[in-house]
């Protein structure tokens, strides 16, 4: 029987941790299919790997970065460490929770640049549509290879998307937009905090970006930070020249007028209003069409297309745990594909699978719900695979006690430590708050 051929599309951290799976099983002596990932961008990384550039990249691609400079983690390390790789293995020391966005691609990188699987990755190569084949069984994958301007098709015995759902914005249209005078954007062209120093800005949203990017804008010098929310208020005890206010109405010249009848006079308006699950290179019958929630639609054992399990999808759910989630979906991907786990063929038995894990996740809306209820699908995949287990317990209270660590200082929550469930050691202080912390390089950061 001839080798079986892998595609992965997307060398970010959820495609390196694919690559990584097929690596660690080689490395035991097993036998792997061939293994071929497409990545649009000239080195992996994904979203870590950052560029100043926005709109579209050097080869008309759109950008997928959405990191910005001075970017630090805003989860601690201890809840997303590899179990295969630990911070200290890296750095040859424990580091402080929080790092900034570079000592986290050097993290990334490190474990791939050990296992050697760079040669798997094809750079520069933007997927430009995907199509299966009933009578072959097989899927075409067609590319354009940017380095030689050369668009090209082969064919695969599975497809694996590891393209990730942070990178396209979703951006929503307000009275007034149009003729506003200063500046509009969303988050995911926002790249650095300094060009805001001195302005009133108006953050839309109330998730994680908009508590970053305004947090961010405090701490290099803004004026002032209006956050406008839909739903509810983010609800920190925020500095005194940050207001957060109910839904924006319209925009009149340089006037924000608010559901509430409140106005404020704004120079910057930054839309953190998320971003959408965006496949354009897949027809509608392997296209994913899911909100951003713990329970992905269509996907059995949250990585299994129902309606073709030749095809994959990692990382696709909104996420508590990253890397180590990845982890153990990557895994149990690759045992799926190489005999060693069977996916049922009953497709109603795939769809009774998602059905179940929606019921649960709507049981309730408590954050301590949701990250336990993720923590309970990363062991249950690990269980089934020789992927390293771990203290996933451990890493969710980290979350648990980061969570309370918010609500009691927001702009001083990365200045606490936790200790890593791999290697059991704890966390240095930081030798400088996070506020005052204005050079996020990694030699300022790893400096004792």
């Amino acid at each position: 029987m001839s080798q079986k051929r892998i595609a992965i599309i997307g060398a970010g951290p959820s495609g390196l941790a694919q690559l990584r799976a097929f690596q660690s099983a080689a490395a035991k002596g097993e036998t792997i299919p061939e293994i071929v990932c497409f990545e649009k961008q000239d080195n992996w990384g994904g979203l870590w790997n950052y560029t100043w550039r926005t709109g579209l990249d050097e080869n008309g691609e759109p950008v997928h970065c959405s990191m910005y400079r001075y970017l630090w983690s805003n989860g601690p390390k201890e809840g997303l460490e590899f179990a295969d790789y630990s911070f200290e293995e890296h750095f040859g020391k424990q580091i402080a929770s929080y790092p900034p966005r570079a000592v986290l691609f050097d993290y990334i990188e490190g474990r791939v640049k050990k296992a050697g699987v760079r040669d798997w990755i094809r750079f520069s190569t933007a997927v430009r549509w995907v199509d299966y084949d009933d009578d072959t069984g097989l899927f075409t994958v067609t590319v354009h290879d940017h380095a030689k301007d050369h668009v090209y098709s082969e064919t695969f015995d599975h497809v694996i998307v590891a393209s990730g759902h942070f990178s396209v914005p979703n951006v929503p249209q307000y009275p007034g937009f149009e003729s506003f005078n200063g500046r509009v954007l969303h988050a995911h062209d926002f790249r650095d905090a300094r060009e805001f120093a001195g302005k009133d800005i108006l953050v839309m949203g109330a998730s994680y970006s908009a508590e970053d990017i305004g947090s961010q804008c405090w701490k290099y010098g803004a004026k002032s930070i209006t956050s406008c929310y839909r739903s509810a208020p983010m609800g920190f005890k925020w500095p005194a020249n940050w207001e957060e206010k109910p839904a924006l109405d319209r925009v009149e010249g340089n006037t924000a007028h608010f559901s509430d009848g409140s106005s404020k006079e704004i120079d910057a308006i930054i839309l953190c209003t998320g971003y959408k699950h965006f496949f354009n290179f897949l027809p509608d019958d392997l296209r994913l069409k899911t909100a951003n929630r713990l329970a992905t639609a269509d996907l059995y054992k949250g990585v299994v297309w129902v309606h073709n399990p030749k095809m994959f999808y990692l990382g696709m759910q909104d996420q508590w745990f990253t890397f180590n989630m990845f982890d153990a979906q990557a895994w149990w991907v690759r045992d799926a594909i190489m005999g060693k786990i069977e996916i049922p063929s009953d497709k109603d038995v795939l769809i009774a699978d998602v059905e179940e894990r929606v019921a649960r996740e709507e049981a309730s809306d408590d954050t301590k719900y949701a990250i336990q209820y993720q923590a309970e699908y990363i062991k249950e995949l690990i269980a089934e695979t020789d992927y390293p287990s771990f203290d996933v317990d451990g890493a969710t209270d980290a979350f648990l006690e980061w969570k309370t660590h918010k609500s009691k200082d927001i702009m001083a929550f990365r200045d606490n430590c936790y200790r890593s469930v791999i290697t059991g050691s704890m966390a240095p202080v930081h030798h400088t708050p996070w506020k005052d912390a204005l050079d996020d390089s990694m030699e300022s950061y790893l400096q004792n």
